[in-house]
């Protein structure tokens, strides 16, 4: 709320010239400043050599009266900001509507009560500052945002990239030390370990972007089509080198490799099952298997990561989805995560007209997957 009003100033428009030294004296008095005017032409003067907070004026005027002169000032984009009061002999309710319709915020009666007046000229004038607060706040909320998303746009082209890179020539020289050193040797046992930490980091920056994204409303889906068994070989190929760190055996069995194609965004279910399989690795106990199916059910293709971990409570269950819960938890090694992997699935296959599911079961494991509807080729077909 505002103390001192000695920085604001109030335009008074009369025809009368006694009705606007009685106004510019009272409103001096109280520590306003004054502009004064007797009619439009000249208010628009005013206005054009000084910055205005608000305008007192008379309706009955000659010329342009009070309300056209509303009605002008408001239509102007460098006015119609200013809060406009009326203070005028006219009080039906036909005059107090007209008033409010046509941009006023107040409306006064003559004979006026001079407290009743400053109260409701203060109260205006609190009324613009606070959305002058807004205004200033929310441009400069705006300006942090495209600072942030300027931030992420480096992230993701000057730290994603390299981190890619990183994590093949990683998974390379493990691959490579195993066959030269076999398993016992400790540098194998470092590249795995390295191997590990860069695959966990590429993850989680590559959720926290995409995420972002998503948030933002930047992110939409480029659909194309694709054999969802021969997308999920592939993924589950490279993911195979990262459950062998942990000695797990990834396990992939699809029902058929054709007529199982989907129209999706690629990256955005590659990025989904991705998320699901990793999962599962974290999940899993050391020496466990995770199984990776693929298969057609009521028109749908179906994915299913199933593992054979710790589980999931079921008071845990019910935050897995939600948002605001934020739930994550350390993996059966203590491995970390960032909650985000399950809801970007699930924002993706909203995005892809799909619908992720899950069953848990503490102490056994779970199956988390996604269903898709599968892609309809018969409206494309030509008649033989």
């Amino acid at each position: 709320m505002i103390k001192d009003f000695s920085g604001y100033k109030i335009l008074v428009v009369d025809d009368i010239p006694a009705n606007v030294l009685l106004l510019k004296m009272m409103l001096e008095q109280s520590g306003f400043g004054v502009l004064t005017a007797q009619g439009a032409e000249e208010a628009f003067s005013r206005l054009e050599e000084e910055q205005v907070d608000l305008i007192l004026m008379d309706v009955l005027m000659p010329g342009v009266d009070g309300f056209e002169l509303a009605k002008q000032l408001k239509e102007h984009s460098d006015y119609q900001e200013i809060p406009i009061i009326f203070l005028t002999a006219l009080n039906t309710s036909t005059d107090v509507i007209k008033g409010f319709q046509l941009g006023g915020d107040d409306f006064i009666s003559k004979p006026f009560n001079k407290e009743e007046l400053l109260v409701r000229i203060r109260y205006q004038l609190n009324m613009l500052e606070a959305k002058r607060t807004i205004k200033r706040q929310t441009a400069e909320l705006e300006k942090t945002i495209a600072g942030r998303d300027a931030l992420y746009s480096v992230i993701a082209h000057d730290l994603r990239v390299p981190m890619s890179s990183m994590k093949m020539i990683l998974n390379a020289l493990a691959i490579k030390a195993k066959e030269q050193h076999g398993n016992e040797a400790e540098l194998v046992d470092m590249l795995h370990s390295a191997n590990e930490i860069s695959e966990h980091l590429f993850v989680l920056l590559d959720n926290l972007l995409k995420w972002t994204s998503s948030q933002l409303g930047r992110l939409k889906a480029v659909p194309q089509s694709i054999n969802l068994p021969e997308l999920v070989e592939g993924i589950v190929e490279v993911s195979s080198i990262i459950a062998a760190t942990k000695d797990i055996q990834l396990n992939f069995y699809p029902s058929s490799m054709t007529g199982m194609e989907v129209f999706v965004d690629i990256d955005m279910i590659k990025t989904s099952i991705r998320n699901l399989i990793s999962n599962a690795i974290k999940f899993s106990y050391r020496g466990k298997e995770v199984d990776v199916v693929v298969k057609l059910k009521d028109g749908k293709a179906i994915l299913e990561v199933i593992d054979h971990g710790c589980g999931i409570s079921q008071e845990n269950q019910a935050k897995l989805m939600n948002l605001s819960s934020h739930y994550t938890t350390f993996g059966t090694e203590n491995e970390s995560g960032s909650g985000l992997g399950l809801l970007l699935v699930s924002e993706f296959l909203k995005l892809n007209n799909g619908r992720v599911f899950f069953t848990s079961k503490e102490g056994e494991g779970s199956t988390f997957g996604f269903a898709l509807p599968v892609q309809d080729f018969s409206a494309n077909e030509s008649p033989v």
